[in-house]
């Protein structure tokens, strides 16, 4: 046992648990991994709850409750998701309280299949805000084209928002371009800055994956020594972005009214190629002011046998923009990439939330009272 997650911590990466259930909640599980590992946030999403609410038998009590009320499989998942985050969020309160409302914040997304729908996901972020209704909450809104402008409307309402499924650069600082005129319209709306606060999700391993799938279709010795540097250079790159933005004058104007940095949060960090460490897009991506949010397998891992050595973003730039650039030069074209896995990733939680409708639907039905 190593104390990598703690000194992970003191490097400026907050830690943050990529899964929740009712029985991680009311085990206690949450709590010890607060207590125990340095976890100091949760994020969730469709697949996420999907799993939660297929698996074992935690929530029969509430969905026989709503089976006796006959409400929409819809309206089912709302009460239960939402209630999993409101738990949570209050098992989570403390540290957003020590934190100032930094960390100790839960995660929960916009329906899926609002994704390209701007005015319908700034209509679904508020509703999810009231009926959580917890401080500590942070609204998952994806970057596509649609969800750029329901980021900055979002934002402007005082609402906290946690923009995911990012994947290239162009994008990310679209997002930061967002964000900032969101904290704008907030401030002319005379609302407290210092209340908002965001982090933008920058998807890491699911780079590699698509990358490294077309470098094994090349098969070349040139080809192959890229493998599984992409990722890390993309990220590398994206935090290269965030501090350019975030030393701008104009977001020093905005600093100086309150606001906070839409910190960078590392996602889809547990690694998919059993060729490489276990631990890398955690230990290769260590810089002040992040979030790194992983699967508890991923988190274990780090804190079993993680190598710490300080900061491994800080004066990687050059190299990282010659990888991405190696990378090209094979004729693997970024942009078709990044654009690819933004239109899986929408697609890959539209099933999710499909196959959640469809489980939930034959729960209640399974649950329902018999009539008379």
């Amino acid at each position: 046992m190593t104390d990598a997650l703690k000194r992970l911590s003191e490097e400026g990466v907050a830690i943050w648990l990529d899964d929740l259930s009712r029985k991680r909640i009311t085990s206690g599980n949450l709590a010890e991994l607060l207590d125990q590992q340095h976890v100091v946030g949760v994020t969730t999403n469709p697949t996420i709850f999907q799993k939660a609410i297929s698996e074992g038998d935690g929530y029969d009590t509430q969905l026989t409750d709503l089976a006796a009320r006959k409400v929409t499989v819809e309206e089912a998942i709302r009460m239960i998701t939402t209630a999993d985050v409101r738990d949570a969020a209050d098992i989570l309160r403390p540290v957003f309280d020590a934190t100032g409302g930094q960390d100790g914040r839960v995660s929960i997304e916009v329906d899926p299949r609002l994704a390209h729908n701007t005015r319908a996901t700034v209509a679904e972020a508020k509703q999810l805000a009231w009926l959580v209704d917890r401080p500590n909450t942070l609204i998952k809104i994806p970057a596509t084209e649609a969800g750029i402008p329901a980021i900055a409307e979002t934002i402007g309402l005082g609402i906290s928002v946690n923009v995911t499924l990012i994947f290239s650069l162009e994008r990310y600082r679209l997002v930061m371009d967002a964000f900032l005129t969101g904290l704008e319209k907030a401030k002319e709306r005379g609302l407290d800055l210092s209340q908002i606060h965001s982090v933008a999700s920058f998807f890491v391993s699911r780079v590699d994956t698509e990358i490294d799938k077309r470098i094994d279709a090349l098969g070349t010795d040139e080809a192959k020594a890229l493998r599984g540097k992409a990722a890390i250079a993309n990220a590398r790159l994206a935090y290269q972005a965030y501090e350019e933005v975030f030393s701008s004058d104009r977001w020093n104007a905005l600093e100086k009214a309150g606001a906070n940095k839409q910190r960078p949060l590392w996602a889809s960090t547990g690694v998919k190629d059993k060729a490489y460490k276990d631990t890398m897009y955690v230990t290769e991506l260590v810089a002040p002011n992040t979030v790194n949010t992983m699967p508890e397998a991923t988190l274990l891992a780090t804190e079993d046998h993680g190598e710490i050595t300080g900061n491994t973003v800080a004066g990687t730039y050059e190299q990282a923009r010659a990888d991405l650039d190696a990378v090209e030069k094979l004729g693997i074209k970024y942009d078709d990439v990044v654009r690819l896995l933004e239109e899986e990733g929408v697609e890959k939680f539209e099933a999710s939330w499909t196959d959640l409708l469809k489980s939930t639907e034959a729960e209640l039905r399974r649950l329902a009272p018999s009539e008379g």
